[in-house]
């Protein structure tokens, strides 16, 4: 149990990058227990699990193993696993939520930079279906030779095979909630960050 549990501490605490030093001093534990902890090698009072896990956005009963918050992990997406999944130009792709394969939509944020030009930019159309919901910015979305300004709270939901793409030409950063279907991303090439289909 210690060391099931010390993993899952680990675990969490790397996944929001913070040094053992740094949750010590959240939760009022040395750098030497806490090290121990995580591996296996020392107990925890409940009072500091409490602490830890309130430090690292999760629930007393992750850490505790009760049966239903480990099933519900497999559909529950934390913020704090979040993580810049494909850097494309100057687009920062972050998948939202888990995928297993069988899915078929995949949620994703994309933060689009300043810097991109029009004509840089090409038409793209493969198989499926999108949504894209503006959270900040102005996005400049390109349709069949057409150009439309979206604001915060516009959308557009689209068949993919309709030539389009969009970009950034903005001094400030875009921000695009989506959901894409089939999945956006190869899952086998994340780490090198490759879009699979699209080209945006």
């Amino acid at each position: 149990m210690n060391e099931e549990l010390g993993n899952k501490i680990k675990k969490l605490r790397k996944a929001q990058r913070l040094t053992l030093k740094e949750l010590g001093e959240q939760v009022g534990l040395s750098i030497s227990h806490l090290s121990l902890v995580e591996r296996g090698l020392s107990s925890i009072d409940t009072v500091s699990l409490q602490a830890i896990a309130k430090c690292l956005k999760a629930s007393l009963f992750y850490f505790l193993g009760d049966s239903a918050e480990e099933n519900a992990r497999e559909f529950i997406f934390r913020s704090y696993n979040q993580k810049p999944v494909i850097r494309n130009n100057l687009k920062v792709y972050m998948r939202i939520a888990h995928n297993f394969g069988e899915y078929i939509m995949d949620p994703v944020i994309t933060l689009l930079l300043p810097g991109e030009k029009l004509d840089d930019i090409n038409y793209v159309s493969h198989e499926g279906e999108e949504f894209h919901y503006v959270l900040e910015g102005v996005l400049t979305w390109l349709m069949e030779g057409a150009r439309y300004e979206l604001y915060p709270g516009d959308s557009v939901h689209i068949p993919s095979h309709i030539p389009h793409n969009w970009v950034n030409l903005t001094n400030n950063s875009v921000k695009v909630l989506s959901v894409v279907s089939p999945n956006y991303f190869d899952d086998e090439s994340e780490d090198a960050g490759a879009l699979r289909r699209t080209g945006k």
